[in-house]
């Protein structure tokens, strides 16, 4: 039996997932926490990933690695590390995002050039932000590097030259989707020169072997690997509940949108991947259930509990600015407070239906570019509270889909691992291989929970 191992380093931890290539049948997998933060020393993604391939990799012939998208990891002349990598929630490079779409000409530039318009967590934005504020460090920068380019460029063991995907480094902001290529003068604009920039591999292109003789394939992003265990076709939108919320869809045309809500990345298999990203999902649901004193069993049982619209209590839950829209700069707001919904259960369900709110209008904007729902797929770990589907069929107007919990991500690049090993040919989706049920939920959209969202948006921000 030929094993493959997928990898997911995500923000808050990394997940190894060891799967049979053909079949795709799970064999063991294992996990490791990183740090909390916004700026993170990539060492410590190195040893949590050491950690959780201890004794896990025996019989593993191929594996890849996805990882947290727009992570600004540079390394100097001897290939150190320079600075902690800055992660894409990391706020401080917002200025620096304005700053560079207006140098090029305007929004419609950006699209224009690489299909997305940069906002703080872009790559290219903590560039600039470097540039601007550690300008000894800006000029040390030998190699700019992803956070999966950089895991993957020690696991081939250091080469020349490092390696990485189209889809990973289409959210760069330097690497235009519709080209196929990187934008060298983007690079320079924010940096001020043009580093080392890993190697576009194919989709199924074997880069290189461990020390161990395992093969390595060229890994993505984690929102990619995510497309890619759920085999994503057209129709399917999926919503992600992790620390970050996205809304993707596949597309087998590039696309472009100057108005910044959708980003036109690239995916794992040569097609395409526009995605929109709020700053703020499961994270909401956990800040509530601990004020609320109660577990994310109790928060889903006092949301069920409450009626659609929370008794006109309405969230924003920008706890950490936002992305989508780009507010940096934005934090909570809790309105329509009464004496009567002050309730903990309205609160519970306020807190499900704000963190839906951005998504619902991330859906919204990716119809806006061409995108046609049939079905919203529900994952992430925030998507196995029992209220969360409920609450989100009252926002969608197409059937709400959750599949089992799974390591998705880390499947996605375990199926890349296999089609590395295949030579070629893509294996079948394994989604249908996890344990627990799917479940359904017809829509019953509530046309009040989104007008009183919009509202008090416009309340505070004015759109």
């Amino acid at each position: 039996m030929a094993l493959v191992a997928g990898v997911d380093s995500s923000t808050q931890s990394v997940k190894v997932v060891v799967r049979d290539a053909e079949t795709g049948s799970w064999v063991r997998e294992a996990r490791a926490s990183h740090p909390d933060g916004t700026s993170v020393d990539p060492a410590a993604w190195v040893s949590a990933l050491d950690l959780a391939m201890d004794g896990l990799l025996e019989g593993v012939e191929a594996m890849s690695i996805a990882g947290q998208q727009h992570g600004m990891v540079v390394l100097d002349e001897a290939g150190e590390v320079i600075r902690p990598a800055l992660l894409w929630n990391d706020t401080r490079s917002a200025p620096d995002a304005e700053a560079l779409v207006d140098e090029l000409g305007g929004p419609a530039a950006w699209a224009q050039a690489v299909g997305s318009v940069p906002v703080a967590a872009f790559t290219v934005s903590k560039v600039r932000w470097l540039a601007r504020s550690e300008p000894d460090n800006a000029r040390r920068v030998a190699s700019l590097m992803l956070p999966h380019d950089y895991l993957t460029w020690l696991l081939a063991g250091r080469p020349e030259t490092a390696t990485t995907d189209r889809g990973e480094t289409s959210g760069t902001g330097y690497w235009s989707p519709a080209e196929g290529a990187y934008r060298e003068d983007l690079v320079r604009l924010a940096l001020g020169h043009v580093p080392r920039l890993p190697r576009v591999a194919g989709p199924s292109e074997a880069i290189g072997e461990t020390g161990s003789g395992i093969v390595l394939g060229p890994g993505t992003g984690d929102n990619m690997g995510a497309a890619l265990a759920l085999d994503v076709s057209p129709g399917d939108v999926v919503v992600s509940l992790g620390t970050s919320g996205t809304a993707f869809a596949g597309s087998s045309i590039p696309t472009s949108d100057e108005s910044g809500f959708v980003a036109g990345f690239a995916d794992a298999t040569g097609n395409f991947l526009p995605l929109v990203c709020t700053l703020n999902a499961a994270r909401v649901l956990t800040a509530t259930a601990v004020l609320l004193g109660v577990d994310f069993d109790g928060l889903a049982e006092l949301a069920l509990s409450a009626e659609p619209g929370s008794g006109g209590l309405t969230l924003l839950p920008y706890f950490d600015g936002e992305r989508t829209p780009n507010l940096p700069d934005a934090r909570g707001s809790l309105h329509g407070i009464t004496r009567e919904n002050l309730t903990a259960q309205n609160m519970a369900r306020a807190a499900i239906e704000g963190m839906f709110g951005g998504l619902a209008d991330a859906v919204d904007a990716l119809v806006r570019v061409g995108v046609s729902p049939t079905r919203i797929l529900l994952v992430g770990g925030a998507a196995a509270n029992p209220a969360v589907g409920a609450v989100a069929a009252t926002l969608f107007d197409v059937p709400v889909v959750v599949p089992p919990p799974g390591e998705y991500v880390a499947d996605g690049a375990a199926r890349q691992a296999a089609w590395v090993l295949a030579g070629g040919e893509l294996p079948p989706a394994w989604q249908e291989l996890r344990d627990g049920p799917t479940i359904h939920f017809d829509p019953t959209p509530v046309p009040a929970i989104r007008e009183a969202y919009a509202r008090a948006r416009a309340d505070l921000f004015g759109g």
